[in-house]
C-alpha cells in the first residue's frame, strides 16, 4: 500500500487510566486546534456549538426530531420501574452528566417488566444538573444543543454537531446493523432525558485488554473482535449516506457475551464527503493517540481517519498497550510512535507482543496483522486501505493456516532477550496444534502545535 513516511504533526496528549463499563467511567475531554495551552487533566471541557449553515429551515420540535427515528418512546415511570426506581445496585456506571442503570423490559412488548425477567437493557439517565442552560435542546435551524452523556463507552448522547434537521439519536434509530450497539428507545418526559440501550455482557474492549486482573483475551478472540468493529466501521462507511464515526477506539468497543464486537457512542459520527469530494471539513475532534494526524493538523475528515485509528486498536491489540500512557516513558508513551519501528522486522514484533497472551499467538499470524496496522498508520491517508480491504484481509488472515496457535515460551517474562527458533533439522514443538477460537484517554478539543 505504499511507504509511510514519519509524522511531523504533534499533539498535546491527555491520559486518562479510568476503566470502562462496568466499572466508573472514563470521562471524555476536547481538543480544539487553538493554541492556547492543552490541558492533560481528564475532566471534561466545555463545548460550543459550531455556526449554524442553513437558517432558513423552519424549526423542528423535539418531539418531530426524535419520533422521526424507529425508536421506543418510554415514559419515565416506565423506566423508572424498569431499573428498580434508579437503585444503587442497578447501577452499572456513571459519567460527568449521567449514570447508566441496568433495567428489564419485556422482549416483545419493550414495556417494563419484574427486575430479573424479560431483556436485559442500559438505560441512562441524564442528571438534572447536566443540562442546565440546555433544556431548550433545539435551536433555530431544529438542531439538539451538544448535551454530552459520557457511560461506560455506550453512545449515549443527544447531540446534533453540523447535521440540519438530524439528530444524533436518529443515527442508531435508523442505522441497524449486527456490529452497532442497538439503540432500542428514549425518554423525553419532563425535564427527564434517557436513553435505552441493548445490555453488552462483556462491557469494553479496553477493559479486556487494560483492566487489572481482568482476564486475558486469546488470539482467536482477538481477531474475532477485529472482524467484528471491521464490519461495523465498513458499514458505516459504505452506507448510501457515508458516515464517518470520527471516535474510533477501544472503549467505545463494546462485547456481548459471545465476544462479538460492536460501535458504541456516536457522538461525534460525522457525514462524510458527497459528489466528488475528498473530505469533509470540521472542528478537530476525537481522542488523543487514536485521531490521524492529517486530520489533526488541518480539519480535513474523510473516511481514511477511522482507518488510522482502526490500525491504533490493532496495535493494542497486537501489544497489550495503550494508545497513549503518560506513565511510560519518553516515546513509549505514544504507541504508533513506540510500535512502528517494530512491525516491520518479524523478531522486533515478538518482543512487543503482550505479553498476557502466553506466546500462544501464531507467528505468521501476527506478523500480518503487524503489517495490516503498519498501512493503516500510514501518514499519507491516501496510501491506507479501506476499511473493507482491512476487513477482507482479515478474514482471510482467520480462515488461512498462517492462524494456527502453536504452542510457545514467552520467555519476555523473565528476560527481555528475543525468543529464539528451535535449531535446524530439529522437529519444532512450535508445530504442534492448539485449539484458536475466532478471535482510551479521550479529548474532544486537540491543541495541536
Amino acid at each position: 500500500m505504499g511507504n509511510c513516511m514519519k509524522s511531523t504533526a504533534r499533539v498535546d496528549h491527555s491520559m486518562n487510566t479510568s476503566a470502562a463499563y462496568p466499572s466508573k467511567v472514563t470521562s471524555k475531554t476536547s481538543m480544539s486546534s487553538a493554541t492556547s495551552a492543552s490541558k492533560t487533566n481528564s475532566t471534561r471541557s466545555t463545548f460550543t456549538l459550531p455556526s449554524i449553515r442553513d437558517r432558513s429551515e423552519p424549526p423542528r420540535t423535539e418531539g418531530e426530531i426524535l419520533s422521526s427515528s424507529n425508536l421506543k418512546a418510554f415514559l419515565f415511570n416506565d423506566l423508572k420501574n424498569a431499573t428498580k426506581n434508579f437503585r444503587p445496585d442497578s447501577l452499572l456506571g456513571e459519567g460527568g452528566f449521567g449514570h447508566v442503570f441496568k433495567g428489564w423490559i419485556d422482549e416483545h412488548t419493550l414495556a417494563p417488566s419484574k427486575p430479573g425477567s424479560g431483556m436485559v437493557v442500559a438505560v441512562k439517565k441524564l442528571k438534572p444538573e447536566g443540562f442546565q442552560g440546555h433544556k431548550e435542546w433545539l435551536v433555530g435551524s431544529g438542531l439538539l444543543k451538544n448535551i454530552f452523556l459520557l457511560s461506560s463507552g455506550y453512545f449515549s448522547c443527544f447531540l446534533m454537531v453540523n447535521f440540519p434537521a438530524q439528530t444524533e439519536v436518529n443515527y442508531l434509530g435508523q442505522l441497524h446493523h449486527a456490529n452497532l450497539v442497538k439503540l432500542i428507545g428514549y425518554c423525553s418526559d419532563g425535564d427527564n432525558r434517557l436513553l435505552v440501550y441493548e445490555f453488552m455482557p462483556k462491557g469494553s474492549l479496553e477493559n479486556h485488554l487494560f483492566r487489572r486482573g481482568a482476564d486475558p483475551l486469546s488470539w482467536g478472540i482477538r481477531l474475532k473482535v477485529a472482524i467484528g468493529a471491521a464490519k461495523g466501521l465498513s458499514f458505516l462507511h459504505h452506507a448510501e449516506n457515508q458516515v464517518i464515526y470520527r471516535d474510533f477506539k477501544a472503549s467505545n468497543i463494546l462485547l456481548d457475551s459471545e465476544f462479538n464486537a460492536k460501535l458504541s457512542d456516536f457522538g461525534l459520527a460525522k457525514a462524510g464527503p458527497t459528489g466528488d469530494k475528498t473530505h469533509v471539513s470540521t472542528q478537530v475532534m476525537g481522542t488523543h493517540g487514536y485521531a490521524a494526524p492529517e486530520y489533526i493538523a488541518t480539519g480535513r475528515l474523510s473516511a481514511k481517519a477511522d482507518v488510522y485509528s482502526f490500525g491504533v486498536v490493532l496495535l493494542e491489540l497486537l501489544t497489550g498497550r495503550r494508545a497513549l500512557d503518560k506513565s511510560k516513558p519518553g516515546i513509549e508513551q505514544n504507541l504508533v510512535d513506540w510500535a512502528k519501528p517494530h512491525l516491520r522486522d518479524k523478531r522486533r514484533l515478538y518482543r512487543v507482543m503482550d505479553t498476557k497472551l502466553g506466546g500462544q499467538y501464531p507467528k505468521k499470524g501476527a506478523h500480518a496483522v503487524a503489517n495490516l496496522a503498519l498501512q493503516c498508520i500510514c501518514n499519507d491517508a491516501k496510501m491506507r486501505p479501506q476499511i473493507s480491504e482491512v476487513l477482507e484481509e482479515l478474514e482471510q488472515l482467520q480462515d488461512s493456516k498462517s492462524n494456527i496457535v502453536s504452542p510457545q515460551v514467552d520467555i519476555r517474562r523473565t528476560s527481555n532477550t528475543v525468543p529464539k527458533s528451535p535449531m535446524r533439522g530439529q522437529p519444532s514443538p512450535r508445530r504442534s496444534l492448539g485449539a484458536m477460537a475466532p478471535p482510551s484517554p479521550a479529548f474532544r478539543t486537540a491543541q495541536v502545535h
